[in-house]
C-alpha cells in the first residue's frame, strides 16, 4: 500500500539513467561561456589546480564556516620520517540571530572567534597562512577571493551576496588589529573534503557532501573551463549541484511533497535538487509524507497531533534511527509516541518504509548525479575503465545506517565501467582547507624559487645590446688579418661573390650534409620569361657509427648515396655540375676547395679536420670508378639558404639557419675582408657564429644549465653560443632544468627517474608539444607537473630566440632568409610551434636594430638548392671568364 502510495518516489534505473544524462547536459552548459550565466548548475572554478603531492608542509590555520557550527582549527603538516598532520580545533556557535543578521555582524563574530582561537594558542604574533572553509556558492577568478552568489541552508545575513568574503574577513580582523592573518585560499566544503582525503589518496579527484546540503566537485580538464584562460592541466569545478532542477528540468520527478517543501522554504524555487535530498529536508519530507497518510487514515488511525503538524518536529536524525536494522522500530515507537500519535506495530513497520523510501530516492538521485561526474571524467582520461576515489564528508553519509551501502551500490550499477572507491573524510574539510592553503603555500613559494632561477634566462634589452656589441668586435676580429688566427667567431670567405642574376640556366646535382640525414638533389634550373626550378631529391640515413668512423668510411658512405641516387634518377652517365652544402666550419681557399676546421653537431669521422673536404669526396668517387662528377663548390648551409632565398628575392643579402645547429653569412664589402685579395665588389662571409662565446665573452649570461650542457658534450669549451640556442641543445638545457628541479623538490615529488638521468632523453621537440597541449605534451613522467615544465622549456626558448635575435641585428636594410633545414626544420617547427620563436626573434631584431628595414623570407627548399644555384652561378662566372 505505501509502496503505491509512494510510487512517485520509487525511481528506476532507466528514470536514473536519464538523470545522469540531464545532468551532464547541465553539467556542459555550466561550463560554457555561452550557456554559463542561464544555467543553474554553475560549474564554479575554484582555482584549486592541485590536489596535496606529499611534499607541504607548515603551520596553517583553517576556517570552517557552513552551518549553525563555526570550527577553527590549526594545521601543522610536517615531516620527518614521513609526512605527519597534527590537528588542533575549537568549535564555535553561530547562533540564529548572527545567520539572519548583517554580514558585518557575522564576519566580525568570525574575526572574534579567530582571535580567541589564536589567542589560546599563542599565536597572535604570527601571520600565518589561512585557508577559509565557506560552504557556500561562490564566484572565484582566483583562489583568495570567493563572492557569495546566494545564501544557502538557512544563512541570510545582509551585505554579503555580491561581495568577497575574504574581503569581509579582512576588513573585520584588520578593525580589530590585534592579529594578523594571510588569507591565502577561500574554498567550499566539497573541495575540502576533496583535498582532506586527497592527502590520504592521491587518486581522489572527487569531492562529495551529503549532509545538511548536498554538493560534488571534480577535476575537470581546463581545455573544458570555458569561464577561465588556458587550456593546460585540470582546475577544482564546484558544481553547485544543489540548483539542479531549479530550471524546471526535474519536474516530473518531483512530488507534491517536494513541491510543499520547497513553498515553506527560505528560498522558494531554488536548490530544488538539495530539497529532494539533503539532511537539511529529509525529516520534513517525511513528516508531510506521514500527516498526509494520517489524514487519509493510512496511518494512526487517523489521529493528527499539533506535534505532527509542527514544522521541523520530525528531524533527519530520526529517519537515520528508525532504519537501523535492529533497534529501529523500536526507535521509531519511541519517536512516533513523542510525537502523540500512538503507533500500532504495524504504524511502525509502515513509518519504517516511509523512510526507507525517502533515503533511498536520496541516494540514488545522488548516485545518478555522481555517476555523471564519473562518466565525465572517464571521458576526459580517454579510458575505456575509470579507477578513481571519491571523497565523501556529510552527516547524513556518516549517521545514516544504510545510506553509504545504499550509494556505493547505485553508483556502481549505473557506472558499470568505473572502479571507485569511496573514503570518508575523517576530519572534515577544515583540514582540506588547510591542505588547499599548504599546497597553494608550496606552489607559490615553489613558483617564487622557479621565477627566480628561470629569471636569469630572460634577458633584458640592455643585456641584448651588450651582446649585439660583443659580437660586433668578434665579427671585426674575425674579418682582420692579424686577429683572424685567434678570432672565434671566424668570420670565412666563401668565394661566393654573387647572387643568382636570373641568367642561370641547366642541369645541376646537389649535395646537403649537415645533420643525421644526408639529401642528394637533381636541381632543374630553366631561364627567361617563365623562370623555373624543378627539383628532384632522396634522403638518405647517416648512422652514427659512421659519423664518428673514419673519413673514407664517411665519404664512401656519401659516394654510395649519390651512386644510388643516380641510378634512381637515370643519369649515371651524365657528367654534371655539382654543388656540395658542408654544414660544418671550413676556410675556404677557393669556391670548390674547403678546409674542415673542426667537425660540430655530433660529428666525429677520423683524418678529415685539416683536410680539403672536395679532395676527399673526389677522392671517394674515384675509388668507386662508376661515375664523374664536376665540382664547382663547396658551400655552408647558410649560404645555400641565402641563395635560395636569393633568387626569389634580389635583395637577400643574408643567410641565417637555426636547427640543429646555427649558423649565419651575409654579403660583406671586399675591403672590409682582409684575408682575400682585391678591394672591389662583395664576397658571402660564412660567420660560424656556434663559436661566438668561446673566449668566455658570454659567461655572464650563461647558465649553470648552459655549462652543465657543455661540460657533457661531446666539444666541451666549443660553440657555446650554438649550445644556447639551438636545437640541438636546448632540450638537454630544459632536461638539466628539470633534474636540478625535481633535486629542490619541485617536480616529480623529488624523485629523480633513471629515464631523466639520461642525456637527450627530452628531445627539443618535446618543447612544442608541451606548448601546443600540455594535457597531451606532458604525458607519462611529465603529467602533473605542466606549469613548470612549459615555465622551464618556454624560458629556455625565449633566451635561445633573443640571442638568435642578437646577431641578426647588424645588419642593415635587406633580406633575411631563415631555414631550418631537413629533419631539422620539423624540429624548429615543433619547437616554435614555429610562430612563437619567429615572432620573438623579428621583434628582437626590430628592438635592437631599429634603423634596419628587415624582411624575413622563410627559405622553403632547403639549403640544397641554394648550393645547385650557387653552382650554376660558379659556372655562369667560369664560362665567362673562359
Amino acid at each position: 500500500q505505501i509502496d503505491k502510495y509512494l510510487y512517485a518516489m520509487r525511481l528506476s534505473d532507466e528514470t536514473l539513467i536519464d538523470i545522469m544524462a540531464r545532468f551532464r547536459r547541465e553539467m556542459k552548459n555550466g561550463l560554457s561561456r555561452d550557456f554559463n550565466p542561464t544555467a543553474t548548475v554553475k560549474m564554479l572554478p575554484t582555482f584549486v589546480r592541485s590536489i596535496p603531492d606529499g611534499s607541504e608542509k607548515g603551520d596553517f590555520i583553517a576556517l570552517d564556516l557552513g552551518g549553525s557550527y563555526f570550527r577553527i582549527l590549526r594545521v601543522k603538516v610536517s615531516h620527518e620520517k614521513k609526512q605527519t598532520v597534527q590537528m588542533e580545533s575549537e568549535i564555535y556557535n553561530t547562533p540564529e540571530d548572527i545567520m539572519h543578521g548583517s554580514g558585518t555582524r557575522l564576519f566580525d563574530h568570525v574575526a572574534e572567534c579567530l582571535g580567541d582561537f589564536m589567542e589560546k594558542q599563542q599565536i597572535k604574533d604570527k601571520k600565518l597562512p589561512v585557508g577559509f572553509t565557506f560552504s557556500f556558492p561562490c564566484r572565484q577568478s582566483k583562489l583568495d577571493e570567493g563572492v557569495l552568489i546566494t545564501w544557502t541552508k538557512r544563512f541570510k545575513a545582509s551585505g554579503v551576496e555580491g561581495a568577497d568574503v575574504v574581503k569581509l574577513l579582512n576588513k573585520a580582523i584588520k578593525k580589530r588589529g590585534d592579529y594578523d592573518a594571510d588569507i591565502m585560499a577561500v574554498v567550499n566544503d566539497t573541495v575540502g573534503t576533496m583535498m582532506t582525503c586527497g592527502f590520504d589518496d592521491q587518486r581522489c579527484e572527487v569531492g562529495l557532501i551529503i549532509g545538511t546540503g548536498t554538493n560534488a566537485c571534480y577535476m575537470e580538464e581546463m581545455r573544458h573551463i570555458d569561464l577561465v584562460e588556458g587550456d593546460e592541466g585540470r582546475m577544482c569545478i564546484n558544481t553547485e549541484w544543489g540548483a539542479f532542477g531549479d530550471d524546471g528540468s526535474l519536474e516530473d520527478i518531483r512530488t507534491e511533497f517536494d513541491r510543499e517543501i520547497d513553498r515553506g522554504s527560505l528560498n522558494p524555487g531554488k536548490q530544488l535538487f538539495e530539497k529532494m535530498v539533503s539532511g537539511l529536508y529529509m525529516g520534513e519530507l517525511v513528516r508531510l509524507i506521514l500527516v498526509k497518510m494520517a489524514k487519509e487514515g493510512l496511518l494512526f488511525e487517523g489521529r493528527i497531533t499539533p506535534e505532527l503538524l509542527t514544522k521541523g518536529k520530525f528531524e533527519t536524525k530520526h529517519v537515520s534511527a528508525i532504519e537501523k536494522s535492529k533497534e529501529g522500530l523500536n526507535k521509531a515507537k519511541e519517536i512516533l509516541t513523542r510525537l502523540g500519535v500512538e503507533p500500532s506495530h504495524e504504524d511502525c513497520v509502515a513509518v519504517q518504509h516511509v523512510c526507507t523510501i525517502v533515503s533511498f530516492r536520496s541516494a540514488n538521485l545522488v548516485a545518478s548525479t555522481l555517476g555523471a561526474i564519473l562518466n565525465q571524467l572517464r571521458d576526459n582520461k580517454g579510458v575505456g575503465r575509470l579507477r578513481t576515489t571519491v571523497g565523501v564528508d556529510g552527516s547524513l553519509y556518516k549517521m545514516h545506517p544504510q545510506y553509504a551501502r545504499r550509494l556505493h551500490k547505485t553508483t556502481r550499477r549505473l557506472v558499470p565501467d568505473s572502479d571507485v572507491r569511496f573514503l570518508l573524510s575523517e576530519s572534515g574539510s577544515g583540514k582540506g582547507a588547510a591542505m588547499v592553503t599548504a599546497v597553494a603555500y608550496r606552489l607559490s613559494e615553489q613558483h617564487r624559487l622557479i621565477d627566480e632561477t628561470l629569471a636569469e634566462f630572460k634577458l633584458t634589452h640592455e643585456q641584448l645590446l651588450q651582446v649585439k656589441k660583443r659580437m660586433r668586435t668578434e665579427m671585426e676580429a674575425g674579418l682582420k688579418k692579424k686577429s683572424h688566427e685567434t678570432a672565434k667567431v671566424k668570420m670565412l670567405p666563401t668565394f661566393v661573390r654573387s647572387t643568382p642574376d636570373g641568367t642561370e640556366n641547366g642541369d645541376f646535382l646537389a649535395l646537403d650534409l649537415g645533420g643525421t640525414n644526408f639529401r642528394v638533389l637533381l636541381v632543374k634550373i630553366r631561364s627567361g620569361k617563365r623562370r623555373t626550378v624543378e627539383m628532384h631529391n632522396k634522403i638518405y640515413a647517416i648512422p652514427i657509427e659512421v659519423m664518428q668512423g673514419t673519413g673514407e668510411e664517411l665519404f664512401d658512405h656519401i659516394v654510395t648515396c649519390i651512386s644510388d641516387f643516380l641510378d634512381y634518377m637515370g643519369i649515371k652517365g651524365a657528367r654534371l655540375p655539382l654543388g656540395f652544402t658542408f654544414s660544418f666550419p671550413c676556410k675556404q681557399t677557393s669556391l670548390d676547395a674547403g678546409i674542415l676546421l673542426n667537425w660540430t653537431k655530433g660529428f666525429k669521422a677520423t683524418d678529415c679536420e685539416g683536410e680539403d673536404v672536395v679532395y676527399l669526396l673526389r677522392e671517394g668517387i674515384k675509388r668507386r670508378e662508376e661515375f664523374d662528377l664536376d665540382v664547382v663548390a663547396v658551400v655552408n648551409d647558410t649560404v645555400g639558404t641565402m641563395m635560395t632565398c636569393a633568387y626569389e628575392d634580389p635583395n637577400c643579402e643574408i643567410g641565417l639557419i637555426v636547427g640543429t645547429g646555427s649558423n649565419a653569412c651575409y654579403m660583406e664589402e671586399m675591403r672590409n675582408i682582409e684575408m682575400v685579395d682585391g678591394e672591389q665588389g662583395r664576397m658571402c662571409v660564412n660567420m660560424e657564429w656556434g663559436a661566438f662565446g668561446d673566449n668566455g665573452c658570454l659567461d655572464d649570461i650563461r647558465t649553470i644549465y648552459d655549462k652543465a650542457v657543455d661540460d657533457f658534450s661531446l666539444n666541451a669549451g666549443k660553440q657555446r653560443y650554438e649550445k644556447m640556442i639551438s636545437g640541438m641543445y636546448l632540450g638537454e638545457i630544459v632536461r638539466n632544468i628539470l633534474i636540478d628541479f625535481t633535486k629542490r623538490g619541485f617536480l616529480f615529488r623529488g624523485q629523480i627517474s633513471e629515464t631523466l638521468k639520461t642525456r637527450h632523453i627530452f628531445e627539443t621537440k618535446f618543447l612544442s608539444q608541451i606548448e601546443r597541449d600540455l594535457n597531451q605534451g606532458c604525458s607519462g613522467f611529465l603529467k602533473g607537473n605542466q606549469r613548470i615544465m612549459e615555465d622551464s622549456g618556454g624560458c629556455a626558448k625565449l633566451k635561445a630566440t633573443q640571442l638568435a635575435g642578437q646577431g641578426g641585428s647588424h645588419t642593415g636594410r635587406g633580406k633575411i632568409s631563415w631555414l631550418c633545414r631537413g629533419s631539422e626544420r620539423a624540429v624548429l617547427e615543433c619547437l616554435v610551434p614555429l610562430g612563437s620563436f619567429s615572432r620573438i626573434m623579428h621583434q628582437t631584431v626590430k628592438d635592437l636594430a631599429p634603423k634596419c628595414d628587415v624582411t624575413f623570407l622563410l627559405s622553403e627548399d632547403g639549403s640544397g638548392k641554394g648550393a645547385a644555384l650557387i653552382t650554376a652561378v660558379g659556372c655562369r662566372l667560369r664560362d665567362a671568364e673562359q
